[in-house]
């Protein structure tokens, strides 16, 4: 939606609606930010990333307007309001309207201005101290109706809002940009065009007036009726503690309640889930009022509502129990800081939600899993390929051929049936195939042939490469498709290049001898070679920081390391020397990664954004905006349509390249993910966290489908075998696992009503998954790669204990 530009004020009213967040083009007249790219509200300390930019084809980067979430707007899908709660929240009820009703007259919107009056029962005078006759703008009616058809349904009025979940819209609009007149008492105060969320802003909404002391009779009142509430309703109702704690504890903070505060924390901290401890650190350090502006987690809980999925038999019980007991503090908490995602049928047993809760945020709305994600390949190009006749026998001989052998000489069979589920071919744009491209396709067709086929009775060999004498300074591995060679990223900013065949790394030679070259020879390409530059190692200088990503360009020419010095860079493989530094992230980027089709890549960082970026391009094409924290591993889709993000705040994203649009929230490990792998075939992701839990992922349907436990440490690393029958995992714990991935993907029920309700039951059958565990002698495997014949390699640096 179109910004609502004025003299003093910018405003945009972005609406979250059933879908996922959508992106905001960027306008006309944006500044651009370093290096052109642009610039989003969620930093370090900002607001959990509720505005994003994506520009054009083209390219040009924009700054995306700050989000600041209006204090108290309930949304339509807001939890009713008990009989007794009208009068408790008056006063922030009308403070909200107030504001709003400002916005709409400096907008010149009478008409809607109004209609909330008369809906809301409010003198004219109440607001009439503080307006300011602005433009009238096309698109401020269209927000203006929006904000009303949420207002009225918090205004102390007879209309009821529904339950949560079940109303068109489940988010509260959201209102970036300044004020222009004074602040007045019990008004929404001037807010600052900044890179995040004005703080006294958020924090109003905390501005509750409750009585301190009473706030653990209230939580323990709760915890008493649900935990001697039924079997089948408890379980789901206990996921309410935790959310309704850090609430209840940061509402008393705000108001200054410390020894209050104290005392909540200490009594319920340890009833809350093993796997929130590190958020409940973090917020046992907020104790005073001044700890929590500017505090990038206290924000997160205030601008993302959390989501609660539960049965409707469940949440009227909670209803009915608050309503009973005039409850009021908690269930505006309930209103006004939770999304509960209602859904009919039997309520979920322990197991089903302890699979999918965890995250910074709650579980996924059901809602943000349901758009259409083509997850089907892309029809290979057609490429004449010269088979002699040994080829043929050998094939022959093995029987049937595996998954990509059918794209030898007649990629008709196979790809000339385009599969039902791939995006268009020209969906986006991807670059054409050079003499070289189709050189190493064949290359690799023909490699294909003696592929190994793997399978529970027929296990890879594994090569594993020990980095020594790293003094634990190895932060980024990569392996080209041709496994000829290995990149390493050190925390002393280098990034070496070693080749691991018999065939040394060359540099061009210098311009004055390049000119001697006949150009028209059959071998130019290797008399452009220096010889005297020969060597197994070439160390690239560039970095003033630990590079944390490599990434080698498919055609082996280029390579790519991101690092804490906030930049990306683009490496030449031919010189030996960097080409492009690509400025956009402002902290550490952490992970990047080339598109499989080449030019398009895919950086992110500490920003806890995702740029997509092209090699030509100094600024992003796309800025993934979402994630509540760290971007901590990227990876691209095999059909280089959609790029996968594993993040600090639990959750892995799946976002749409075409229009930055994210269509899957995948949530339900305990700990931050570091590492993402799609399945050749491209309809499943596997994903491994901090928790050392691997978890496997249907993208067609937006579910969980199977969990792999046996790590004891960190996931570092994931990889499909090329036919996709085997999952290797590399961990912290100094081991490779190999998982029967075939077995992992049969017999999945994702009938309807599995993905209408999210009742997924995982089968306990790690054990049976596992084929074989591989131990280093003091070696974290740090990255795996699967060689054209399904020959495994790992790699990392020799850690002596």
């Amino acid at each position: 939606m179109a910004a609502l530009a004025e003299e003093q004020t910018e405003v945009a009213v972005k609406l979250e609606a059933e879908g996922p967040p959508t992106l905001l083009p960027p306008q006309a007249g944006d500044a651009a930010g370093e290096g052109g790219g642009g610039t989003t509200n969620n930093g370090p300390n900002g607001g959990g990333g509720n505005a994003a930019a994506a520009s054009s084809a083209g390219g040009d980067g924009g700054t995306p307007k700050p989000s600041v979430a209006v204090p108290a707007v309930a949304p339509a899908g807001a939890a009713p309001v008990p009989a007794a709660a009208p009068e408790a929240g008056a006063p922030h009820d009308r403070q909200t309207l107030l504001a709003v009703l400002q916005f709409l007259r400096q907008s010149n919107l009478r008409e809607a201005e109004e209609a909330l009056r008369r809906e809301a029962r409010l003198l004219e005078e109440a607001a009439a101290g503080c307006s300011a006759p602005g433009e009238a703008d096309g698109a401020g009616a269209e927000a203006a109706s929006a904000l009303l058809s949420r207002v009225t349904a918090s205004a102390p009025g007879p209309a009821a809002p529904e339950p949560p979940g079940t109303g068109a819209s489940g988010a509260a609009a959201a209102v970036s940009g300044s004020a222009t007149c004074p602040a007045a008492p019990g008004k929404v105060g001037s807010v600052a065009v900044e890179d995040q969320p004005d703080v006294s802003a958020v924090l109003s909404a905390y501005n509750q007036q409750g009585d301190p002391t009473m706030y653990e009779e209230y939580y323990s009142g709760l915890k008493h009726f649900i935990e001697c509430s039924l079997d089948c309703h408890r379980a789901e109702l206990s996921q309410l503690f935790y959310p309704l704690f850090v609430h209840m504890y940061l509402e008393l903070v705000y108001n200054q309640h410390e020894n209050e505060a104290k005392s909540f924390f200490e009594k319920f901290h340890g009833d809350q889930e093993c796997y929130y401890q590190d958020d409940l650190r973090v917020l046992s350090s907020l104790t005073k009022k001044e700890h929590m502006k500017g505090n990038e987690t206290m924000l997160d809980f205030r601008t993302s509502k959390f989501v609660l999925r539960i049965s409707r038999d469940s949440y009227q019980l909670l209803k009915r129990h608050l309503q009973e007991k005039q409850n009021n503090q908690i269930w505006n908490i309930v209103q006004e800081h939770l999304y509960i995602d209602i859904f009919d049928g039997m309520p979920r047993s322990k197991q089903q939600i302890d699979a999918m809760v965890g995250s910074l945020a709650g579980e996924a709305k059901r809602e943000a899993n349901k758009s259409k994600v083509f997850f089907g390949l892309l029809k290979e190009p057609e490429i004449e390929v010269p088979l002699d006749d040994e080829d043929e026998e050998g094939e022959n001989e093995e029987g049937k051929p595996k998954k990509k052998k059918p794209k030898k000489d007649s990629i008709g069979s196979k790809s000339k049936k385009q599969d039902p589920n791939a995006p268009p071919q020209n969906r986006i744009p991807l670059p054409e195939l050079k003499d070289s491209d189709k050189l190493d396709k064949i290359m690799n067709m023909k490699e294909t042939t003696k592929r190994v086929r793997l399978g529970p009775d027929c296990l890879p060999s594994i090569c594993f490469y020990t980095f020594l004498n790293a003094y634990q300074g190895l932060t980024a591995v990569d392996v080209t498709d041709d496994s000829s060679l290995i990149a390493g990223g050190f925390a002393d900013s280098t990034v070496r290049v070693w080749s691991v065949t018999p065939k040394k790394l060359r540099s061009v030679k210098q311009a004055a001898d390049l000119s001697l070259i006949d150009k028209e020879s059959d071998d130019v390409l290797e008399r452009i070679m220096d010889e005297k530059t020969a060597s197994e190692l070439k160390i690239l200088y560039g970095h003033s920081g630990p590079v944390y990503g490599a990434s080698f360009s498919p055609d082996r020419n280029y390579l790519l390391s991101s690092s804490e010095d906030g930049t990306v860079r683009l490496w030449s493989l031919q010189t030996f020397t960097c080409l492009v530094g690509y400025k956009g992230h402002n902290y550490p980027v952490w992970d990047t990664q080339f598109s499989p089709y080449g030019y398009y890549f895919v950086s992110g960082g500490h920003d806890r954004v995702a740029r997509l970026w092209a090699t030509d391009h100094y600024q992003p094409l796309r800025i993934f905006a979402g994630h509540l924290a760290d971007v901590n591993c990227t990876r691209f889709h095999p059909n280089s349509n959609y790029v996968a993000t594993g993040s600090a705040d639990r959750t892995v994203r799946l976002w749409d390249v075409l229009n930055g649009n994210c269509v899957r929230i995948f949530t339900g490990h305990k700990g931050p993910i570091h590492s993402l792998t799609f399945s050749p075939n491209g309809r499943f992701l596997a994903t491994g966290a901090t928790d050392g839990r691997v978890l496997l992922w249907d993208i067609g349907h937006g579910l969980m489908v199977g969990e792999l436990k046996g790590h004891t440490d960190t996931v570092c690393s994931l990889r499909f075998s090329r036919d996709g029958e085997i999952l290797a995992s590399g961990s912290m714990d100094n081991t490779v696992r190999l998982w029967d991935a075939v077995k992992a993907f049969e017999d999945l029920e994702t009938d309807d009503f599995t993905t209408a309700t999210g009742h997924i039951t995982l089968p306990e059958n790690s054990q049976e998954l596992l084929l074989g565990t591989y131990m280093t002698k003091s070696t974290p495997v740090v990255h795996l790669h699967f060689t054209r014949r399904n020959l495994v390699l790992a790699a990392g640096a020799y850690s002596p204990q």
